[in-house]
């Protein structure tokens, strides 16, 4: 049976996703977001990984996120009025989820996900429990095994940001 804290900490991050993809307002969506990085960053402490949480609270939840909250507060961007275009979202979930799905089927051969990162680096081998915790193993497995996850995770940062900005672009009067 999971941990309860695990679980509640997991239900709180979930529900603030739910918030930054169903809020119609930026600004309450940019607060969903950190409140789901905050809460990323509990599941990380609660794994004993120290460091990862305390990278994801000072980078994402801080930085980033400062970042995206000047835009959104320089831009002045203003809630649109209206109906909320459900048939417009729905099609693009549905691309999203295809687009994922090639792209997995393209990156990932069969099998490659149960393979090795590789040989045991000699430090390792030679000492595992002072290697365990230190920030060049984390370095390591980080650029070797981690190394796709890294990328697509600076992927979607970079297309966050790219629609920040195309949200809160003013749209062109019909003069």
């Amino acid at each position: 049976m999971p941990d309860p804290l695990f679980v509640f900490i997991a239900a709180l991050t979930l529900g603030a996703c739910c918030l930054l993809v169903a809020s119609r307002n930026p600004v309450t969506s940019a607060m969903g977001m950190i409140l789901a990085l905050v809460g990323i960053a509990a599941e990380f402490f609660l794994l004993d990984a120290y460091f990862l949480g305390v990278l994801q609270v000072l980078v994402y939840a801080g930085a980033v996120m400062v970042l995206f909250l000047f835009i959104i507060m320089l831009l002045d961007v203003q809630p649109p009025g209206g109906a909320y275009p459900w048939k417009r979202a729905l099609a693009g979930g549905a691309a999203f989820l295809l687009l994922s799905a090639a792209a997995f089927a393209l990156l990932a051969p069969e099998g490659s996900l149960a393979k090795a990162a590789g040989p045991t680096p000699p430090e390792l081998a030679a000492n595992p429990e002072s290697y365990a915790t230190a920030a060049k193993a984390f370095g390591r497995s980080l650029y070797t095994k981690y190394m796709l996850p890294l990328q697509m995770a600076g992927l979607l940062l970079l297309l966050a940001l790219v629609g920040v900005v195309t949200l809160a672009k003013a749209p062109k009067s019909a003069d």
